[in-house]
């Protein structure tokens, strides 16, 4: 009895394991098929590669200058509007920030609300989102439209009635109480949502957790920092530009028990390879901001990590800023791309435009460092990236002595840091072209100011422990943001854009031959193949959102979400640009060091982005908009 009891359990769950892997199949071929569809906009990056690239042709270089407005709608919502709609079929699902709101809108019947959901979430919740209360965007799979609220609960809406079919806490408290927060856009790979966790301000550790698409139950959780069952790495396996990472990787290069508050929040965008089928995304930075704090290289932030969808289990990691000084969080999106010709052989490859100031292109099999370059001139802070193997110092950026804020020590001004600790491009999404070969890419062109202070860590309180101020780099015209083309074979910038603020717009390049972006005024542009201006249109507030292409009836329409705010406009969504607002908020972050006279106060708000982007407030205010875009009739 007890072997046929053994037989049949074993026959059991093979079935069940074999059902699961046909569902997991049909899950992921079906989110495959309809991003090939470019009828539809099915992720928020278009495509698992995150390229964002439309095969839409009817909107060409020739024509894109006769482009109107043809319908428009309110989200509700005053703060910074990141992300954009998903385009399925003859439904649009339309997001907001804070509070999350969530519609489905009817394209056959002018955006009629076909449904509405606003989750009731605990306010407690605002105050404790670092850079706005911001969110990229709901997934879709097997019918289901998933959120990651602000407070952490990841939902499942039926996407046909909006009504909740799961939800789960991926944060151990809702209320803010431990600074766990949620701003990223979930992505569902197989027959799981991923999705990640803010707070590093607040000396979260990071994580990437696998949810079952089908019932919400947690399939993996992998840590950003921990000991080797916390980060799911295999000590002999797992590599390090090539070599295995060792026993508690996550834990050796930390002192003491500090990999516990450590930061490595992991809220920007995630990548998918099928045929490897690897994860790809990034760390953010380690907590505190203030290095001396925390010696030691501080694995896993600022890490690429490169994982088994299945299992969470780590293939491959490469730390791009080890013992991060500047808080250059290392979320960046990763651009997948098929046999690109890089030293003269084919190679698979990632590439990533880190906010350090590096865009690095690497083999994603193995995470071998093909090119680590820089894609802004005013970079300074670190002379190369060694790309000697034999070097102690390889894949490591070199650091400049002049401007590490750890070698010239607490309460000490650290000036004329290129790029500011908001990287040459934060989250805002690059674009790639298959047909051209070129990235394009929304930058920053700011500098900054940095001094580190001794802070203490309580739960669900700030954990910063710097002063920061922000401004364009010294010598220039002024412009704070330029718009670029990118070779990543040959690490070089082939076209540079200037902008007045920086570029905080997710890109978007199509078959037409043109490529979208908007700017911090409010302009939605588009331009050639050569960065030539073809188009441009203000809409009623600041774009941080990013460019979608869809088509319906026919006819091929642009999208984009205005608002602004985020990072860059937190001083307009948070109203720091007042002075007892400003004052206000370095009480709850600074833990009683003074600032300095009003000026300072104002203009080191908001972690030193008030002050940089001030006269943002001459040309635009706040507004939550959807403006869609179309060729004459």
């Amino acid at each position: 009895m007890r072997v046929f009891a053994k037989t049949a359990y074993l026959l059991t769950t093979a079935a069940l394991m074999s059902f699961g892997a046909v569902h997991m199949a049909s899950a992921n071929e079906e989110l495959m098929k309809m991003a090939e569809n470019p009828k539809d906009w099915v992720m928020q990056t278009g495509d698992y590669a995150n390229t964002r690239f439309s095969k839409l042709n009817q909107i060409t270089k020739d024509n894109v200058k006769n482009l109107q407005v043809k319908w428009s709608f309110s989200t509700g919502v005053l703060r910074g509007h990141e992300g954009g709609p998903l385009i399925i079929g003859d439904v649009m699902y339309v997001h907001a920030p804070f509070p999350n709101t969530v519609y489905a809108l009817d394209l056959n019947n002018d955006g009629k609300i076909l449904w509405k959901y606003e989750p009731k979430q605990d306010p407690n919740v605002i105050g404790i989102m670092c850079c706005d209360t911001v969110n990229r965007g709901v997934a879709y799979g097997d019918g289901k439209i998933i959120l990651n609220q602000a407070d952490t609960t990841v939902v499942a809406l039926d996407a046909k009635t909006g009504k909740v079919v799961w939800s789960v806490k991926n944060g151990e408290q809702t209320d803010g109480g431990k600074g766990e927060s949620g701003t990223s856009a979930p992505v569902v790979v197989k027959d799981k949502v991923l999705v990640g966790v803010s707070g590093a301000e607040f000396g979260v550790r990071g994580w990437l957790a696998a949810y079952n698409l089908s019932d919400g139950k947690l399939a993996w959780k992998a840590y950003s920092e921990g000991p080797d069952a916390d980060t799911l790495i295999d000590p002999e396996k797992t590599t390090h530009l090539g070599k295995p990472v060792g026993k508690d990787s996550g834990t050796n290069t930390w002192e003491g028990e500090q990999w516990k508050t450590g930061g490595g929040t992991t809220w920007g965008w995630y990548s998918y390879d099928p045929k490897l089928n690897l994860v790809y995304y990034g760390t953010g930075n380690p907590s505190t901001w203030n290095p001396v704090q925390r010696p030691g290289d501080n694995r896993w932030s600022m890490t690429i990590m490169a994982r088994d969808a299945d299992t969470g289990v780590a293939k491959w990691l490469y730390q791009m800023t080890p013992h991060d000084e500047w808080d250059f969080d290392g979320i960046n999106e990763m651009i997948l791309v098929d046999g690109m010709e890089v030293g003269g052989a084919k190679r698979d490859v990632l590439v990533h435009f880190d906010r350090n100031g590096f865009a690095y292109t690497m083999d994603r099999a193995t995470g071998e460092l093909l090119v680590a370059k820089k894609y802004d001139p005013a970079v300074n802070w670190a002379t190369e990236v060694n790309m000697d193997p034999n070097s102690d110092q390889y894949g490591r950026p070199q650091v400049v002595a002049k401007y590490s804020t750890q070698q010239n020590g607490e309460d000490t001004n650290t000036t004329g840091i290129c790029p500011a600790a908001l990287g040459t491009k934060d989250q805002q999404p690059a674009a790639y072209s298959p047909k051209t070969g070129l990235f394009y890419v929304p930058t920053n062109h700011v500098c900054m100011d940095y001094e580190p202070y001794k802070v203490s860590y309580t739960a669900g309180q700030p954990y910063v422990g710097a002063t920061v101020s922000m401004y364009p780099p010294p010598g220039g015209d002024g412009n704070m943001g330029n718009f670029i083309a990118w070779d990543a074979a040959k690490g070089e910038i082939v076209w540079s854009k200037p902008e007045q603020f920086s570029v905080w717009s997710g890109a978007l390049a199509t078959d037409g031959d043109v490529v979208f972006y908007g700017t911090l005024e409010g302009y939605i542009k588009a331009v050639d193949h050569d960065g030539n201006e073809l188009y441009k249109f203000k809409t009623p507030s600041g774009i941080i959102g990013n460019i979608t292409a869809y088509e319906h009836g026919g006819k091929q329409y642009i999208a984009v979400l205005s608002g602004v705010g985020g990072w860059a406009g937190i001083g307009l969504a948070g109203g720091l640009l007042s002075p007892d607002n400003a004052a206000a908020w370095h009480g709850a972050v600074d833990q009683g060091r003074a600032q300095g006279d009003e000026a300072a106060v104002v203009g080191t708000a908001g972690l030193g982005a008030v002050g940089g982007y001030a006269a943002l407030a001459d040309y635009t205010t706040l507004g939550g908009q959807l403006t869609v875009f179309g060729l004459p009739d």
